[in-house]
């Protein structure tokens, strides 16, 4: 499975609307948007999990595409390194 990053959703942005966005291209195995923890509303990012071709073809399909009116970033995970890093 790869781990997709999805970049610049809207802040009203739910977990069930990109799994919809999302299903176009695959079966989506895991997903977690990022929340403020005082609003509760997306803050513009989360993960999304699929298949390894399914993953490609979802980037190809939506990277750079309007969503909501906003650009999407949709490209796989990096794995980040340092002490920021939290896991």
């Amino acid at each position: 499975m790869k781990r997709l990053y999805v970049g610049n959703l809207p802040s009203d942005a739910t977990e069930d609307s990109v799994t919809t966005l999302f299903s176009q291209y695959g079966t989506v195995r895991s997903i977690q948007l990022v929340a403020d923890i005082f609003s509760g509303k997306c803050r513009g990012f989360g993960f999304v999990g699929m298949e390894g071709h399914e993953a490609r073809a979802a980037i190809a399909g939506l990277d750079g595409n309007l969503y909501c009116g906003k650009p999407l970033k949709v490209k796989f995970e990096e794995a980040g390194t340092g002490r920021n890093m939290r896991r």
